[in-house]
């Protein structure tokens, strides 16, 4: 009975040194990319005439741990900055949370974000952790090519 008992505290230690370090390495995950590292959707926004009235960006991201992400953005086109506050939400969705956030660029960046050769989105959680991670070559087309049409 001792070496069942034995058995099953050993499972169960494993079991939870497992659990702790799959949940951190998931919330502190590494990615060379801001498509590997969230969901996201670029959308432009035209008038009438085909003349860019905005654009947007809707991130999705999923963590195991409460960290919720603040309403501030930094996009970097060509390593210039743009700082845009963004709107934040944060759901529970079984054992993770699925943090989204939700912004419009200035309508001033938007040249920029056509010409750039690399673009950068930086956010930050209330933990203290930051974010910033370049569009991939395939995103950056994609946006690119939106903002064309």
């Amino acid at each position: 009975m001792q070496k069942i008992l034995l058995g099953v505290g050993i499972a169960l230690i494993l079991l939870g040194i497992f659990g702790a370090s799959y949940t951190w390495h998931h919330d502190h995950r590494e990615a060379d990319t801001l498509d590997k590292y969230a969901t996201t959707d670029f959308q432009v926004a035209r008038d009438g005439d085909g003349n860019w009235e905005g654009a947007s960006l809707s991130l999705w991201d999923y963590r195991y741990d409460d960290a919720q992400l603040l309403g501030k953005v930094v996009v970097f086109t060509d390593g210039a900055p743009w700082e845009i506050d963004a709107v934040t939400k944060q759901t529970a969705d079984g054992w993770r949370n699925q943090n989204k956030l939700f912004f419009h660029f200035p309508k001033a960046s938007l040249k920029d974000l056509l010409t750039a050769k690399e673009i950068r989105v930086k956010f930050y959680y209330d933990n203290g952790q930051a974010i910033d991670l370049p569009l991939g070559k395939k995103d950056l087309l994609a946006w690119q090519r939106k903002l064309r049409w």
